[in-house]
């Protein structure tokens, strides 16, 4: 199915093609001070690995590194990416964004480590405990609507979300929050005069404006935690262009398509997907949103970096597409959000980053003195 890869443009496919053709390789001679560092969080496995892949294809000069919470696997994940790029620079940063004080410890990490953030591609998150309604999955499976039933999973996931160590809803912090106070904390690699830095968030199709209410941002009181964190980040970077372009900080948001991840594969039992998928590479011969592969998915993800942050519009999330031939590229759909909740949820977050900084300055004045006596 056609699109466009920009607004206006007559043909989706040609022009990703012959942007991707233009800058197939970037110069391999940048210098130590314009060597670019791309931070990736949840990066070892999925759509971050795969984007991780795809960016030292595009770029074998830039310093990468894999923020993740379990270290094994990003060792692993960086293992398989230097036997493909052996002369890569890969880092590796401990970081679980659902929890405060790791967020501010790896900040603090990044900071003394390098001395500019070009991307943080904020890709890390969860679906805890995910409910399918069975009954509405079988009649939507032999419906018209069995297209976008699987592309949005509207009207069937619910989580059982629980409250973190820190407070908060376990997916909030995660999903949003998280990433929020890490771009809070970097904002002086990310803000510099000299340079324009990216902050690309990785949504989701099932990003439901339905789903999100401002009176309850962290989604205590409802049965779509997932859905409401992932509108609610396509709210906050309308806001953070509102706030930091004019500091040399641009946000986008990107939706991958339904794509066969260990998330995706957790909502339903393993007997579902065996009867499943042989349907869904059927029904991709109709739509262009079941990209279904990791390295589909990240195709948005890897066309913004590839792309002049001004010439990207705000309201747009980029979706990875997928022909029914197997051709992957990029569109851009306006995106269903108001104004004026976007920028009251930006200054909602400002007040609880404030009251989380609060505690966790408590906490460590508590620490100091019990450890004196």
């Amino acid at each position: 199915m056609g699109g466009s890869c920009r607004p206006g443009s007559a043909d989706a496919e040609s022009f990703s093609r012959s942007f991707s053709r233009s800058f197939s390789r970037l110069p391999g001679s940048f210098s130590s001070d314009m060597q670019r560092v791309v931070i990736v969080t949840g990066a070892n496995s999925g759509i971050g690995l795969a984007l991780c892949e795809r960016l030292l294809m595009e770029d074998s000069q830039l310093r990468l590194c894999l923020a993740c919470r379990n270290m094994q696997r990003a060792e692993a994940a960086r293992s398989a990416l230097l036997t493909s790029h052996t002369n890569a620079q890969v880092d590796l940063l401990h970081l679980d964004v659902g929890s405060v004080q790791s967020v501010l410890t790896a900040a603090q990490e990044v900071k003394a480590r390098y001395s500019r953030i070009d991307f943080l591609y904020l890709n890390a998150g969860i679906m805890p405990n995910p409910q399918v309604n069975v009954k509405a999955f079988f009649k939507g499976l032999f419906s018209r609507n069995v297209i976008n039933m699987f592309a949005t999973a509207e009207g069937l996931l619910t989580q059982q979300d629980r409250i973190n160590s820190d407070g908060l809803q376990e997916v909030f912090a995660t999903n949003l929050f998280g990433h929020f106070l890490l771009i809070r904390e970097l904002e002086p690699l990310l803000c510099q005069a000299s340079q324009t830095s990216r902050v690309i968030w990785t949504s989701s199709s099932n990003a439901q404006r339905s789903a999100f209410s401002i009176e309850d941002m962290q989604h205590r009181n409802g049965t779509e935690p997932y859905s409401s964190s992932k509108y609610a980040s396509d709210m906050l970077s309308l806001a953070l262009n509102r706030h930091k372009n004019k500091q040399g900080l641009f946000s986008s948001v990107i939706c991958p398509g339904l794509v066969m991840t260990n998330l995706t594969y957790g909502i339903l039992p393993s007997f579902f997907w065996t009867l499943i998928i042989p349907i869904m590479f059927l029904i991709r011969i109709f739509t262009n949103t079941f990209t279904l592969t990791p390295y589909n998915g990240a195709e948005a993800l890897h066309w913004l970096f590839l792309q002049k942050p001004e010439s990207l519009d705000p309201r747009a999330k980029y979706h990875s597409l997928t022909s029914g031939l197997g051709k992957n590229y990029t569109q851009p759909r306006q995106m269903d959000i108001d104004d004026n909740i976007s920028e009251i949820l930006y200054s909602k977050l400002l007040q609880l980053e404030s009251t989380v900084r609060g505690k966790v300055t408590e906490t460590t004045t508590a620490d100091k003195l019990n450890s004196r006596t």
